[in-house]
């Protein structure tokens, strides 16, 4: 009798569920008092009504069949949460059910409060979901893999790690280990702030324990160490999923093309982007940019253009990177016209440029030599809504350094102060180098006590200005204090300072520094430049110290 009542109300064409909704759920009662129908029937048609949608009529049913002592089901209550949870107005409303129905009778189960962890989680509220975990043991709910993967996941979105792996550390306590969906959380954590050795720790441990990785945590891992430039690393588990019988995916693919082209090694590139055709996986449009882009910083412009040719016929829209690369492309070769008519292509498609389009056409112009163009450029900028930031300030001041305006450069850094922009140290290493470059060590040495006098922190390219400007006077005083200032502040010389000290103690006979210095440098895995071997070799001749001078004569040959 309930089962025909049920499917009756449904194949009712004409159904006002208004009107008749009231009316059927006495009929249901009615059936249940007099015919003794199971009160399963309650449930089914609770069910019906959240699939249905019809969310606002199931929650009057649950009151009306708590009138008459009757408790919907916990698993039906689930369905209800769940539904509800879809959006963030039902997550409100969620949260409320989930507090009055325990009020009611409804004995929470551990699939409902992962529901409602995963809702408190989605809302960015991810303590009080970790407090819910602590409920449900107090209330007699054991947490499981999944309560605790959704925690992690939630702490891994806002950035929590330590929490993140205090929380790894009671799933262990407990017996539990983590899933393939935890680890990756955890794994994408520790890549983004940079720690992709920890991450990839994370992987051994997985494997030790075990617990199978899949190609997600494989790509997130090679991701990690492309983007901070160990492509060896990324290429080594890149190898290591394969022979696990884990095939990549284009997304693997385009992580490695793209950590290639970065590092320079565009043909590699290539190469992996024909492999990956050649296994049927169809590339996107930011596999095509991140190539593109890699030809372009290569000044291997057509073969750029013959890509995006390509991406046309495939029926793939290049976007905004892709033309922007081709712009920053035309612009290194010097075609600035060419590279103005394709970003009115841009214009026309309706794609909108962004600062590093304009970027990439003020480089241009300023290589070109059209410097009064590309500050024109920079004033249409703000114009069309884009603020310059310091890379098109560095840029023009860059420029201005080399056709020596130097007042004109100097000018440029106070506009950046005056409008609240921070210099990166490379603007002042610009600024620093054309002080230098004209004669002007003075001037110079002025801009490096501003720096330090304002808390900026030069670099070893900030005092290896200096320095070459002093060597090339022959001031080797000079350039001792400038690198006895330079250690005090903890600045490590890099491969450019040993050179310029090499070279000045060599012209001042120094050969006993300069021979110190030259064993520091390899030691710690620089390589001279042939001008210093020149000067280690000429200045032990001198001294008539012909096998320290034929000795480091073999090894420039090697």
């Amino acid at each position: 009798m309930a089962r025909k009542l049920i499917q009756d109300f449904w194949v009712n064409p004409n159904l006002d569920v208004g009107v008749s909704f009231g009316h059927f759920v006495e009929q249901l009662i009615y059936t249940y008092k007099d015919w003794g129908s199971n009160p399963r029937v309650f449930d089914i048609f609770f069910q019906a009504l959240v699939e249905a949608g019809m969310l606002n009529e199931a929650r009057k049913l649950f009151d009306k069949m708590l009138n008459y002592g009757l408790l919907i089901s916990v698993e039906s209550c689930n369905l209800f949460i769940s539904h509800l949870s879809k959006d963030l107005d039902g997550i409100k409303v969620a949260l409320k059910v989930f507090s009055e129905f325990s009020e009611v009778g409804v004995c929470w189960n551990t699939a409902s409060y992962i529901i409602i962890i995963h809702s408190l989680c989605q809302t960015g509220r991810v303590v009080e979901a970790h407090q819910l975990l602590l409920q449900m043991e107090l209330r007699g709910c054991m947490p499981d893999v999944v309560s605790y993967s959704t925690i992690t996941s939630g702490y891994c979105q806002v950035w929590e790690l330590q929490k993140v792996l205090k929380l790894i550390q009671e799933m262990q306590v407990k017996g539990l280990k983590p899933n393939p969906f935890t680890c990756n959380g955890i794994i994408l954590l520790l890549c983004k702030t940079g720690k992709v050795a920890e991450a990839e720790r994370i992987l051994r441990e997985m494997i030790s324990e075990g617990i199978a990785p899949d190609s997600v945590i494989y790509t997130t891992l090679i991701d990690g160490f492309c983007k901070f430039g160990n492509v060896s690393a990324a290429y080594r588990l890149f190898d290591e999923m394969q022979k696990r019988k884990i095939s990549p995916d284009f997304i693997t693919y385009t992580a490695v093309i793209r950590g290639l082209c970065r590092s320079g090694k565009v043909m590699e590139a290539d190469k992996l982007f024909h492999d990956m055709v050649c296994k049927q996986l169809d590339p996107d449009e930011v596999t095509y940019a991140a190539l593109i882009d890699g030809y372009c910083k290569e000044g291997k412009v057509k073969e750029a253009f013959s890509l995006h040719n390509k991406m046309l016929e495939m029926g793939l829209t290049p976007n905004v990177v892709t033309y922007t690369a081709l712009t920053d492309g035309l612009c290194k070769c010097g075609e600035v016209d060419t590279a103005n008519e394709l970003l009115h292509e841009m214009c026309r498609k309706g794609l909108e440029l962004n600062i590093y389009t304009y970027n990439s056409l003020v480089n241009g112009l300023c290589k070109a030599g059209n410097i009064d163009q590309a500050v024109k450029l920079m004033k249409d900028m703000e114009v069309t809504g884009f603020h310059p930031d310091d890379i098109t300030y560095t840029t023009l001041m860059d420029a201005y350094c080399n056709s020596r305006e130097m007042d004109k450069a100097h000018e440029l850094l106070r506009q950046m102060l005056d409008r609240g922009l921070q210099p990166a140290v490379v603007t002042f290493n610009v600024l620093m180098n054309g002080f230098c470059m004209f004669g002007m060590p003075q001037d110079g040495e002025k801009l490096l006590k501003w720096m330090l006098e304002k808390g900026i922190m030069p670099n070893a390219s900030t005092y290896n200005s200096l320095m070459k400007q002093y060597c090339i006077r022959n001031n080797m005083h000079a350039i001792t204090e400038i690198y006895k200032g330079m250690c005090a502040k903890g600045v490590g010389p890099d491969a450019n300072t040993y050179n310029i000290l090499i070279k000045g103690h060599c012209k001042e006979r120094n050969m006993k520094e300069a021979w110190f210095l030259h064993k520091d440098m390899v030691g710690k895995g620089f390589s001279p430049t042939a001008s210093s071997f020149n000067a280690l070799i000429k200045g032990f001749y001198k001294r008539k110290k012909f096998s320290e001078a034929n000795q480091l004569f073999e090894k420039m040959r090697s």
